[in-house]
C-alpha cells in the first residue's frame, strides 16, 4: 500500500514523521500526507474521512496549516454514527475557533445533537459548544442548554453547567435565564454536578448584580450547610485527597461565599461560624489543607468586619511564614500585605517572623518580605526595625543591597524621631552601601545636616572618622567633603562636643590631607573630586595657616586633563591670587534651606512661592551676617526648572539673581558695555557667565562686588557650582518690562488696563540692537485667563534688506505654543516696514504654578544671519547672542 495514500493508518503516519532526522524531511513527509488528504477530500472519500481528519489534527498540532480540512469536520458531525461524530467534534474544537465563519454552518447540527436521544452525543455537542461557542451561537442554543441543566444524567448536567458558563460570558444578558437552574444545582449530592453548579453561580454573580442579590437572598444558608457537611463528612475514598474530603469543592464554595459576603453584613454573619470551623479544624501539614486555609483566609479578609475571625486568619498566615515550602511562605507574605491594610496590629505580632523572611535565601521571598516590613514600620517601631534591616544590610548579597538600601533610607527619612538619630542611621547606610543610594538620598542628608545647627560639629567629626576608615562608598565621601568644607573649623576646634562622642584630635593639615586624598583617589568620580576641590577652596579661608598648601593643590589641578577640574582650578587660583578682598564673601557657609521646600521639590510638589521668613538667618564666621534672602531652589542643583525664582526688582536681571549683588539700572545705566581687554569683567569670566551684561555699570565687576561686600549685601555661595559649573547669559532688561509679572502663567499680580479698544497689557520691547527691534503686544480674551495672545512685530533698523525671515520659539512642557505664519518673509530696510507674527501661549497648569520660573526660548534667522536666542523669565527678556 502507498505509505501516503488516504488508506494509511494514523500510527503509520506518526511513525514516518518521527523517523525523520531533519526538519526538511519532516516537512516533505507532511507535504505528501497533506497532498494525499486533499486528493481524498476532492474524491469525497467517505470511508477514510475520519482517518484523514485524525491525521489533520496531528499535523495541526505540529504547527502546519490544516484549514483545507475544516469542512470535513462539519461533514463528520452531520453523520449518524457516534465514532464519526466524536472525531468530527474533536476536529471542530481543535481546527476551528469562534472567529471562523465556517462555524455558523454547524449551529443546526449542534441543535439537533443537543436534542439527541443518545446522551453521549448530547455530551459531545455540549463539550463543543462550551469550547468554541460564539455570541450568535450562544443566543441560538441557550434554551437547549438551559433545558439540559435538569437532565436526568449527572454527567450531562455537569457539562451543561460548564457550557452555561461559556454562554453567560459571551452574552451577559442571558444571565437571568440561568439563575433558577443554577440555584437548583447547589442542592445536588453528586460532587461533580455540585462543583460545576457552584462555579456557574460564581460566574453569574460576576456578570450580573441581579444574580448576586438573588443568590444572597436564597442560597447562602444552603451553601453554608453544604460546606459544613463536607467539612464534617467521614472518610470517603472517592473524594479523599490527603485526608481531606474533596478540597476542590471546599475551595469553590469558599470563593462563592467570599463574593456573596463582600459588602453585605447580613450574609457575612451567616458564614462566620463555618469559616471559623474550617480555619481551625483544617490540617496544615498537607498541601491540600494549606490550599483550603489560604482560600478561607482570603474569604475572611474579604467579608465584612469581624475582629476575632481576622485575628485567627492572620495567625494562620503567620504559620505559613514558618512553613518549609517557599511557595507557601510567598503566598503568606502576599496575603499579609493585603491584611495589613485591614488589621495592622494583628500583623505586627508576626514582625519577628517577617524579618526572618527578609533573610531568606530565596530572592523573591526576600523582596516580598522587605516590602511587607516597609509597610509595618511606624513611629513606635522604627528604631528596632531599622536596626534589624541595617544589620542584615551588612551581610546581604550585592544584588539585594540596592532594594534594601532604598527601603531603609525611605523609612529613616519618613519616621525619624530625632535628627541625630536620622544622621547616625544614614551614616551607617552610606558607610555600608553608599554606592547603591540615589543622589536624592545624600542630597536630603545634607539638607538635614545644614538645618541641625547644634549637630554640625558632631556630624563633621563622625563623617571624618568614617572617611578615614574607607573611601570606597562614593556617596559617603561626597557628604564628608561637603561637611568638612562647610564646618572644617568645627572639626579642628572640637566645637559642639556631645556626651556620647569620643574625643578626636584633628589638625588643619589633617583636614586638608583628607580633601587631597579625595581629589587624587582614582575610584571616585568627577562630581566627588569637584566637590572636594570646592571644599579645599573654602578651607583656604577657614585655615589661614594652610592657605599656601591649598593654593598649591589647586594649582596642580590646573593641568588636569578633566576640563571640569581644570576650569575650577583656574577660577579658584585667580580668586586666591588676585581677589583676596572678596574671597571670604564667596566662601561663606551655605544658607540654611527650609526642609519643607526641599521635600516638596523632591515629591514633585514644590510650592510656587516661598516666604523669605522661612529662610533661617545665621551668623557666619567670616564677618558677614547674612540676612533673610530669596529662597534657593536646591542647594546642590542650580539647573533645576523647579527652583522658585527670586523676587526681581525693577531693572533686575539674571546676574543679580545668580550672584545676589545689586546691578539695578539706578546704579548701572543700561546700554553701557565693557571691553574684554580692560580686565573689568574678570569675575564674570571667572564664573563662566559669558560676556559682560549690557545692564551693568561702567565700573568693574570686582568693584561692584567689593561695594556690595562693604554694604553687607548678600553674595551667592560658591558651593552651588557643585552641579552647575557654567552659565552663559547676555542680559538686557527693558524698563517697560518692569511691570510685567508672570504674564504667561496668568496668576501673577498684573494690573490690567481696561481700556476701550486698547491692549490689556503694555507693549514690551523684547529685543533691540542696531539692526533689529522686536516688540511684543499682549492680550487676553475675557473668561480665558490661561491663554495669552502675543503679537510680535519685527523692524529692520539696518540699511540692508533681509530675506528668508523665520522666527521660531519653544516653551516648557506645561505651556502650549501655537505660532501663526508671519505676515511676510522679507524685512524692509531702515524701518520702512515691519513683519508681524501672532503667538498663542496656553498654560495647562493655570492656577497651580504661581510665580514660577517660566521660560520661552526662540530664535530668528534672516538669510544667513542668526540673531540669537531669547528667554522670557516672567519679568523681562534675556538674549543669548
Amino acid at each position: 500500500m502507498n505509505p501516503f495514500s488516504s488508506g494509511t493508518r494514523l500510527r503509520d503516519m506518526i511513525r514516518a514523521i518521527r523517523a525523520c532526522k531533519t526538519a526538511a524531511e519532516e516537512r516533505a513527509v507532511v507535504r505528501k500526507e497533506c497532498a494525499a488528504i486533499r486528493a481524498a477530500i476532492n474524491e469525497n472519500d467517505q470511508d477514510y474521512r475520519h482517518r484523514n481528519l485524525a491525521k489533520l489534527m496531528f499535523i495541526h498540532m505540529l504547527g502546519y496549516p490544516t484549514h483545507f480540512g475544516q469542512m470535513e469536520c462539519l461533514k463528520l458531525i452531520a453523520s449518524t454514527g457516534f465514532p464519526e461524530k466524536r472525531i468530527g467534534y474533536l476536529g471542530l474544537m481543535l481546527l476551528l475557533d469562534e472567529r471562523q465563519e465556517v462555524l455558523m454552518l454547524v449551529t443546526n447540527s449542534l441543535k439537533q445533537d443537543l436534542n439527541h436521544s443518545n446522551q453521549y452525543i448530547v455530551g459531545l455537542a455540549l463539550c463543543a459548544l462550551g469550547n468554541i461557542s460564539s455570541a450568535e451561537m450562544a443566543r441560538d442554543l441557550a434554551p437547549d442548554v438551559e433545558r439540559l441543566l435538569q437532565f436526568r444524567d449527572p454527567n450531562i448536567r455537569k457539562k451543561a453547567a460548564l457550557c452555561s458558563i461559556r454562554i453567560i460570558k459571551k452574552v451577559p444578558d442571558l444571565a437571568e435565564n440561568f439563575m433558577n437552574p443554577a440555584s437548583s444545582l447547589l442542592k445536588e449530592k453528586h460532587h461533580g454536578v455540585l462543583i460545576t453548579g457552584v462555579q456557574l453561580c460564581t460566574d453569574l454573580c460576576k456578570v450580573s448584580s441581579e444574580a448576586l442579590e438573588y443568590f444572597r437572598e436564597n442560597c447562602i444558608e444552603g451553601l453554608v450547610k453544604t460546606l459544613r457537611d463536607i467539612a464534617n463528612s467521614p472518610y470517603s475514598p472517592e473524594y479523599d485527597i490527603a485526608g481531606i474530603t474533596d478540597p476542590f469543592l471546599h475551595i469553590r464554595l469558599l470563593k462563592l461565599l467570599r463574593i456573596l459576603g463582600q459588602g453585605d453584613a447580613g450574609a457575612s454573619d451567616c458564614m462566620t461560624d463555618i469559616l471559623a470551623q474550617v480555619a481551625s479544624r483544617t490540617e496544615s501539614n498537607k498541601n491540600a489543607g494549606n490550599a483550603i486555609l489560604y482560600e478561607c483566609v482570603e474569604t475572611i479578609m474579604s467579608i465584612e468586619d469581624n475582629g476575632g475571625l481576622r485575628v485567627l486568619a492572620i495567625n494562620i498566615l503567620g504559620r505559613f511564614l514558618s512553613n518549609r515550602d517557599n511557595n507557601i511562605r510567598y503566598v503568606g507574605l502576599n496575603m499579609l500585605m493585603k491584611a495589613i491594610m485591614v488589621d495592622a496590629k494583628a500583623v505586627q505580632r508576626h514582625r519577628a517572623t517577617i524579618l526572618e523572611c527578609v533573610k531568606d535565601s530565596d530572592a523573591s521571598i526576600q523582596k516580598r518580605a522587605l516590602e511587607l516590613v516597609y509597610l509595618l514600620v511606624n513611629e513606635s517601631n522604627v528604631k528596632p526595625l531599622t536596626k534589624e534591616l541595617i544589620e542584615y544590610l551588612e551581610v546581604s548579597d550585592q544584588e539585594f543591597k540596592g532594594d534594601i538600601t532604598a527601603k531603609i533610607c525611605s523609612l529613616v527619612e519618613k519616621f525619624s524621631p530625632a535628627k541625630i538619630w536620622y544622621i547616625d542611621q544614614m551614616l551607617k547606610v552610606l558607610s555600608e552601601a553608599g554606592n547603591f543610594v540615589k543622589d536624592e538620598v545624600w542630597h536630603a542628608l545634607i539638607i538635614v545636616i545644614s538645618n541641625a545647627s547644634d549637630l554640625h560639629g558632631y556630624t563633621v567629626r563622625a563623617l571624618y572618622r568614617v572617611f578615614q576608615a574607607s573611601t570606597e562608598q562614593e556617596s559617603l565621601v561626597r557628604v564628608a567633603v561637603w561637611c568638612v568644607g562647610e564646618y572644617g573649623d568645627m572639626l579642628v576646634n572640637n566645637v559642639g562636643m556631645l556626651d556620647i562622642e569620643e574625643p578626636i584630635t584633628v589638625t588643619e593639615s589633617d583636614a586638608v590631607d583628607a580633601m587631597e586624598v579625595a581629589i587624587k583617589c582614582q575610584r571616585l568620580g568627577l562630581t566627588t573630586k569637584a566637590m572636594a576641590l570646592i571644599a579645599l577652596f573654602k578651607l583656604s579661608s577657614r585655615f589661614p595657616s594652610c592657605s599656601e598648601r591649598i593654593k598649591d593643590i589647586i594649582v596642580q589641578n590646573k593641568r588636569s586633563l578633566v576640563l571640569e577640574l581644570q576650569q575650577r582650578s583656574i577660577e579658584f587660583s585667580c580668586i586666591l591670587q588676585k581677589h583676596q578682598n572678596i574671597r571670604s564673601a564667596l566662601v561663606e557657609r551655605m544658607p540654611i534651606l527650609d526642609e519643607k521646600t526641599f521635600s516638596g521639590k523632591k515629591a514633585g510638589s514644590l510650592p510656587t512661592a516661598v516666604s523669605t521668613s522661612s529662610i533661617i538667618p545665621c551668623n557666619l564666621p567670616n564677618g558677614i551676617g547674612k540676612p533673610a534672602a530669596a529662597p534657593i531652589g536646591d542647594l546642590l542643583d542650580l539647573s533645576s526648572d523647579d527652583a522658585p525664582p527670586a523676587p526681581v526688582s525693577s531693572g533686575g536681571d539674571f546676574l543679580q539673581d545668580l550672584l545676589g549683588v545689586d546691578l539695578s539700572p539706578a546704579s548701572a545705566p543700561s546700554g553701557t558695555s565693557q571691553s574684554p581687554k580692560t580686565g573689568t569683567d574678570v569675575l564674570l569670566d571667572l564664573l563662566s557667565i559669558g560676556t559682560s551684561p549690557s545692564v551693568q555699570s561702567s565700573s568693574s565687576a570686582i568693584d561692584i562686588l567689593s561695594s556690595s561686600h562693604d554694604n553687607k549685601a548678600p553674595v551667592s555661595n560658591l558651593n552651588g557650582l557643585a552641579s552647575h559649573s557654567s552659565l552663559s547669559a547676555n542680559a538686557t532688561s527693558p524698563a517697560s518690562s518692569a511691570g510685567m509679572m508672570d504674564l504667561l502663567d496668568g496668576t501673577g499680580a498684573i494690573t490690567q488696563k481696561h481700556e476701550e479698544n486698547g491692549p490689556a497689557y503694555p507693549s514690551l520691547v523684547a529685543y533691540e540692537s542696531s539692526t533689529l527691534r522686536m516688540t511684543f503686544n499682549f492680550s487676553r480674551q475675557p473668561g480665558n485667563p490661561q491663554t495669552t495672545f502675543i503679537q510680535a512685530t519685527f523692524t529692520n533698523l539696518s540699511p540692508n534688506v533681509y530675506n528668508d525671515f523665520l522666527f521660531q520659539a519653544a516653551v516648557p512642557k506645561f505651556l502650549q505654543l501655537h505660532l501663526d505664519p508671519a505676515s511676510s518673509n522679507t524685512l524692509p530696510a531702515s524701518g520702512n516696514g515691519s513683519i508681524t507674527q501672532c503667538l498663542k501661549v496656553t498654560n495647562t497648569q493655570h492656577g497651580k504654578k504661581l510665580n514660577r520660573l517660566e521660560a520661552c526660548w526662540g530664535s530668528i534667522t534672516l538669510s544667513s544671519n542668526h540673531f540669537g536666542n531669547f528667554e522670557y523669565f516672567g519679568q523681562g527678556y534675556i538674549w543669548h547672542v
